[in-house]
């Protein structure tokens, strides 16, 4: 039986992606086809309320897009960086945008007067995969997203694990190794500090300088800044196998995390996203598939497979609009019990 309520069903639903450089809206129908969508920057450092009025203005253009209007929203999620308050949908702090308890969900809803649902954003992304991507089909699907940090996130029958208040599934701060180097966050040995695309450029630009990177200095040089992940991949193609060691190093570190959370979880899918794997992914995404089958129990080793995702940027904002349909529409079944 549907757990559709009439208010719902023929309506439309927005997704939000919030990020540090650029922001993007759409309109999906109730099957998830695209009808509208705006993209615009950030220009975080504007302030919070510029910052929101922004949003405003893009989710209302992508609606003329398509052809609707605030009145046919039936919900709107909006993927978010940074600590959240998920119950009073406000953004804690979200240092790269220099925004401070920012009101969202209390701002969009008197602007549409519909229910507003925030989470993390890597949440958004591992949820999107899970309903319409490369974990499409799971029981539990568990998200590792390195980038200039680590992001991580775990859906379990339909529903992204969070904190009773806030995200949870922090991946990049479980510790790998005690006696490690210090990360941001004040621990030592964390995954991010170990793993993520910035530890391995900065490592990658400690062996350009050394000479052991003869195609990445050439191409960049030994500024941190400037190896993304795109060079990296070139980097290997062009014969630096100290840089391909740097990765598979990483990689070792991601399946040792992984491998912790099989014994927690039990995911059937291991979902790697993020642009280091998107641009190495037939390095990248076995190494990590071998190491966490080396870092588990022998009858967990073929209990999962790890894959790229394959939704890039469309896994956030398609994931955040399903799941805030999800909790809009249980939200509204609950109320509707309670009255009966």
């Amino acid at each position: 039986m549907s757990t559709e309520s009439p208010e719902t069903t023929n309506r439309y639903w927005a997704g939000f992606d919030l990020g540090g450089t650029k922001m993007l809206a759409k309109i999906f129908d109730s099957q998830y086809k695209t009808l509208g969508k705006k993209r615009k920057k950030t220009k975080g450092h504007a302030g919070v309320e510029q910052g929101l009025e922004r949003m405003v203005q893009t989710i209302h253009q992508a609606l003329e897009e398509a052809g609707l209007t605030p009145n046919d929203l039936a919900g709107i999620g909006v993927g978010c960086p940074g600590p959240l308050d998920l119950d009073k949908g406000i953004i804690f702090e979200a240092p790269n945008l220099g925004w401070y308890n920012a009101p969202v969900k209390d701002l969009l809803e008197k602007a549409f007067g519909c229910p507003v649902v925030i989470c993390n954003d890597v949440d958004a992304g591992v949820y999107g995969e899970y309903r319409f991507g490369a974990a499409k089909g799971s029981t539990s699907t568990i998200g590792i997203f390195p980038g200039t940090g680590i992001g991580g996130g775990a859906v379990y029958r339909g529903h992204l694990i969070q904190g009773s208040k806030s995200s949870c599934m922090e991946i990049g701060h479980i510790k790998i190794l005690p006696e490690g180097p210090e990360c941001g966050c004040g621990q030592h040995g964390c995954l991010e500090v170990l793993a993520s695309r910035l530890a391995i450029s900065a490592a990658a630009a400690q062996a350009a300088y050394r000479g052991d990177a003869p195609t990445l200095r050439s191409m960049v040089g030994t500024d941190i800044s400037d190896i993304r992940s795109g060079i990296l991949a070139s980097a290997i193609k062009g014969g630096d196998r100290s840089v391909e060691k740097i990765i598979l190093r990483a990689a070792e570190y991601i399946g040792i995390a992984a491998g912790n959370m099989v014994h927690i979880f039990s995911p059937e899918v291991i979902v790697l996203g993020g642009g280091l794997v998107e641009a190495m992914p037939d390095l990248f995404v076995p190494a990590v598939a071998e190491a966490t089958r080396r870092n588990v129990m022998p009858t967990f080793k073929d209990s999962f497979k790890v894959v790229a995702a394959q939704l890039g940027d469309d896994s956030s904002v398609m994931g955040v609009a399903a799941w805030a349909r999800t909790v809009i529409q249980e939200t509204m079944s609950i109320k509707n019990e309670t009255r009966v």
